[in-house]
């Protein structure tokens, strides 16, 4: 059986055409991926080159293969600025209209219009160029979770190095008056390789922007909009897998459980958007005094939890008042209004046994408690055996025995 490279020409036509317009369906079910927009674009224009250069002999040469070409480059520049849109980088004019018109410029060149091998290098430069470019924008936002992400960059770099070995225009385009250069083994390899690129690089690409769309819902679901911190929700799972860690390690661990004070009165005063702006400045604060493999995040409301890792009472401490101070600095005075906002922080620590979040959280909110029922404004620490004070007219921490205490 015999695999005619005219008949793997005729079907590239349709199947780019129909791979373009499902992909801008798929974009109008989602628009806010304008990449998959610019990706269906580029296999219309593949479809449209296609197109172009079955007029030749019926048009002027410069139509069926000059301009046809130029449309050809164009749809793989497409995919690069698709890739570059893909990753929040702008949409680059020059860049997109770059091959096209190098092309069509050096085809004005006597010595490169009468030589076909110049144009075979110059063409299939022009492809590799773009393709590799394209594999480079993915590459370059590697640090995304996206496991499509790798196909799309190892096919295109690939298919970019194949495309050095042909002419791009003899690879894609059917209806050759001299078709017996095309009858070879080779090129019937190359035509079949460019049209399984052109399937397998459309549903690749159309599963990196559905699984973008899925990582951003999922992670829309666990982060707090506001803040941008984990919500009550991805804080306890955190906060349970590192707590199941640290116990493998019998790492201490502290949970610090924190309620801006009065906060109910500064929305009253001065209005629900400036106490957004409050709890965006705490939680602002608030990352700038821990460290990076602890855990913060908002429970609710104007209550915000803190898990520390491997940490002492007296660094839980310090820790604790560290962010009392900061944030009581840095909402003191804000856009020129004189706010005062304040907080109040619990403090609970494992010590000895298996670490339960549930109840580190329940010996915080007692600290908290003992915390706004002492002034507010101040730091409590839950304990059996000693209760650790720091208030904000004290900076220096103090000890008390409970032991001492009851004997006295």
């Amino acid at each position: 059986m015999t695999l005619d490279v005219n008949t793997l020409f005729l079907v590239t036509i349709y199947v780019e055409a129909m791979l373009g317009l499902l992909l801008l369906f798929a974009w109008v079910q989602n628009s806010s991926v304008t990449a998959v927009a610019w990706w269906g674009a580029a296999h219309l224009l593949r479809a449209g080159s296609i197109a172009l250069f079955g007029l030749y002999g019926a048009a002027p040469h410069w139509v069926s293969f000059d301009l046809s070409n130029a449309v050809l480059f164009s749809s793989f520049a497409a995919t690069w600025v698709g890739a570059r849109v893909f990753d929040g980088r702008g949409v680059s004019i020059v860049g997109l209209l770059a091959g096209a018109v190098l092309w069509l410029i050096v085809c004005r060149v006597p010595a490169v219009a009468q030589s076909i091998e110049a144009r075979v290098v110059i063409s299939s430069f022009i492809v590799t160029c773009y393709t590799w470019a394209a594999a480079y924008e993915f590459w370059r936002g590697r640090s995304e979770a996206l496991v499509s992400r790798w196909p799309a960059i190892l096919m295109l770099f690939a298919h970019g190095a194949l495309f050095l070995l042909h002419t791009p225009a003899a690879a894609m385009l059917p209806w050759i008056p001299d078709k017996q250069v095309y009858d070879s083994v080779w090129m019937v390899v190359l035509s079949f390789e460019a049209l399984l690129f052109t399937i397998a690089i459309a549903f690749i690409l159309l599963a990196m922007a559905k699984e973008r769309t899925e990582l951003l819902h999922k992670m829309a679901s666990l982060v707090d909009p506001l803040t941008g911190l984990p919500n009550r929700r991805a804080f306890l799972d955190d906060a349970e897998a590192m707590s199941q860690q640290a116990g493998t390690g019998r790492k201490p661990v502290a949970v610090l459980l924190v309620d801006l004070d009065r906060f109910k009165s500064i929305n009253d005063t001065f209005g629900h958007a400036f106490g957004d702006r409050v709890l965006q400045i705490f939680a602002e604060t608030a990352l700038t005094q821990i460290g990076p493999d602890d855990l913060i995040g908002r429970l609710g409301g104007e209550e915000f939890a803190i898990v520390l890792q491997g940490c002492s009472a007296k660094h839980a401490m310090d820790t604790a008042e560290a962010i009392r101070l900061s944030f009581e600095n840095a909402a003191s005075d804000i856009d020129g209004r004189m706010v005062g906002a304040t907080c109040s922080i619990g403090v609970a620590l494992s010590q000895t046994g298996p670490i339960v979040i549930a109840n580190l959280l329940e010996e915080a909110d007692q600290a908290l408690y003992r915390a706004k029922e002492g002034g507010r404004n101040r730091c409590e620490i839950a304990g059996l055996e000693f209760t650790l004070r720091l208030d904000a007219s004290t900076p220096s921490l103090r000890i008390d025995n409970m032991a001492a205490k009851t004997a006295a």
